[in-house]
């Protein structure tokens, strides 16, 4: 009760107005603006920890967490409403309560007919469960007591649930159960408060649990460089050694087989044949025939053929001049697609000579690119964009646990089949990480208006290069031009991304704003990693009611979102 005492003080000290419904009584809502503090500190308190500890969720953060929801949100306010109203139930039956005299004489005032003596008023009722379960009668006075007793901590819950949530930004968030919880345990086990002590200290409490909200938003999420670290993992103790052990009798001689097959994971690395399907032949001069040219770029052309052996339609591409460089190029590219498994990646069947040149046999892809249909039928909205980002991320992710970098994603190279499925296609200049001598004739890779700022000063490429190119191309997908905007030479778009110039072209009014501002970062050790993406996306997608892995069809008409001026236009290929 000190402590109680204490604060009641401090309250009657900052807040005593002379006036109807009397000082007591205004300073018993101050008071119980005071204990709204300690909710709002608990949230704080974990919103740095955070700063700290990402979204690692071990034992130990737990703890601390758990810790201070049962101690700040649970037991100091709990203490603190049953000391105040056993404060005032001690001076209106004339015992000790911790306030000085002169605190004793003004809580005697009367101010309003309806109110009476404050210490009567504060102190001489029913608690709040004799209140709300047996009622004396009075409809209109049980509808007050009902709507303030159950209506204003039931508010005070979804903003302290608010605050919990705000401090788990960027991460999941049941662990703010450990915080709102405790609360809904306060609530209940504050029923043996005097019911109009309740009353006015919950007046108190709502507005200060709406602005605490401020103070945690201040604070801040944690940086996606504390959420990207990567978790240490305890390695297990090998087992203890006998102390005497008689050594192994030598292995027989064995007899050294040629290997049958090749680690995934070594395969991007060392050069090597490529994995070839069943039934499938290194020659293919007479195997393939081909129906249509579907594109010419840098690296090849594309033709649509038929496999004559499968009776399948395939993309053959095939190297311009099939020198020793080019072609190192095109097997290096074969063994990129070949490790890659996924159903929005573009999949490699075989590598075989043909005539003109060496050809890269591919899976065959119906529709057509992001590009034109954004170009043609406006952007996308956020459901549809939401499930572009988050397909593409999955395949992305699964092309790097392979050592394979994309490096020039773009919405040209983004396919979108009859049925509205996204596909990622043109690993053309796809390198595997070890692979640092395609470039040295001083080649550009990547494309002007969406190469990661880092790639275009000659930095090396890297998962977080990939990350920004396809933010780029979500932003472009929702806006309908790239994220810097159109250049008129590729020249000037290069030397743009080179100075890192910052993008000015988002979506201001896109869901995933946000998200697009941090995966767009001149620093890579500051964006999100494509696994965060992912399940941020999918988690708003989830929010949302919609699935992740649904069509990316739906066209929203073109909205007045480019400057005045400008024309949208198709990105570079």
């Amino acid at each position: 009760m000190t402590f109680a005492s204490w604060l009641l003080s401090l309250a009657h000290t900052l807040f005593q107005p002379g006036f109807c419904p009397g000082d007591w009584v205004w300073a018993t809502s101050a008071a119980g603006a005071l204990v709204a503090l300690f909710p709002v500190a608990g949230a704080v308190i974990v919103a740095i920890m955070r700063k700290f500890t990402g979204n690692r969720y071990d034992a130990v953060t737990l703890g601390v967490i758990g810790a201070v929801g049962l101690v700040v949100v649970f037991l100091l306010p709990w203490l603190l409403f049953n000391g105040i109203s056993d404060i005032y139930r001690s001076a209106f039956s004339g015992q000790t309560t911790g306030l000085s005299a002169n605190e004793l004489s003004t809580l005697n005032r009367s101010y309003c007919d309806f109110i009476g003596k404050q210490s009567d008023y504060l102190g001489s009722g029913q608690n709040v469960f004799e209140t709300l379960f047996y009622p004396s009668g009075n409809k209109l006075a049980y509808g007050y007591y009902l709507g303030a007793l159950v209506g204003l901590p039931a508010a005070s819950l979804f903003f302290v649930i608010l605050q919990a949530r705000t401090a788990m930004r960027r991460g999941q968030k049941w662990p703010g159960r450990l915080l709102w919880v405790p609360f809904v345990a306060f609530a209940v086990f504050s029923v043996s408060v005097e019911a109009n002590t309740a009353v006015h200290l919950w007046l108190g409490f709502l507005p200060m649990s709406v602005l605490g909200l401020i103070a945690v938003a201040l604070v801040g999420s944690p940086p996606w460089a504390v959420i990207n670290k990567p978790r240490q993992e305890r390695r297990p103790e090998p087992p203890p050694q006998p102390q005497q052990q008689a050594p192994p009798p030598p292995p027989p001689p064995q007899k050294n087989y040629a290997p049958t097959a090749v680690a995934p994971a070594q395969l991007a690395s060392a050069p090597g044949p490529v994995p070839l399907v069943p039934g499938s032949t290194g020659n293919g001069s007479e195997r393939y025939r081909r129906i249509r040219r579907l594109g010419h770029g840098g690296f090849g052309t594309v033709w649509q053929a038929v496999d004559n052996q499968l009776g399948r339609t395939v993309a053959l591409k095939i190297a311009h001049a099939p020198d020793r460089d080019t072609e190192e190029r095109m097997r290096r590219e074969a063994r990129a697609l070949a490790m890659v498994n996924h159903p929005n990646c573009v999949r490699v069947y075989d590598l075989v000579e043909e005539p003109d040149g060496l050809a890269l046999v591919m899976e065959y892809l119906e529709g057509q690119a992001l590009a034109t249909a954004v170009d043609n039928m406006g952007p996308l909205d956020d459901i549809a964009a939401g499930r572009l980002w988050a397909t593409m991320a999955g395949a992305l992710v699964a092309a790097h646990e392979k050592g394979v970098l994309h490096r020039d994603i773009k919405p040209s190279n983004v396919i979108v089949d009859p049925g509205g499925m996204p596909h990622l296609i043109d690993f053309g200049i796809a390198r595997s990480r070890g692979d640092s001598t395609m470039t040295a004739t001083g080649m550009m890779i990547g494309t002007p208006d969406f190469v990661a700022p880092e790639q275009a000063a000659g930095a090396a490429a890297s998962p977080a290069s990939d990350a920004w190119q396809l933010a780029a191309t979500v932003s472009y997908a929702l806006s309908g031009y790239p994220p810097r905007g159109t250049r008129e030479t590729p020249m000037a778009a290069l030397m743009a991304a080179a100075r890192a110039e910052p993008p000015n072209n988002l979506p201001q009014r896109s869901a995933h704003a946000r998200l697009l501002i941090a995966s767009l970062d001149n620093e890579p050790r500051r964006r999100p990693t494509l696994n965060a993406v992912q399940r941020e996306v999918e988690g708003w997608l989830a929010r949302s009611g919609k699935s992740p892995d649904g069509p990316v069809t739906q066209i929203v008409p073109r909205r007045q979102q480019q400057p005045s001026g400008t024309r949208v236009m198709p990105p570079r290929n």
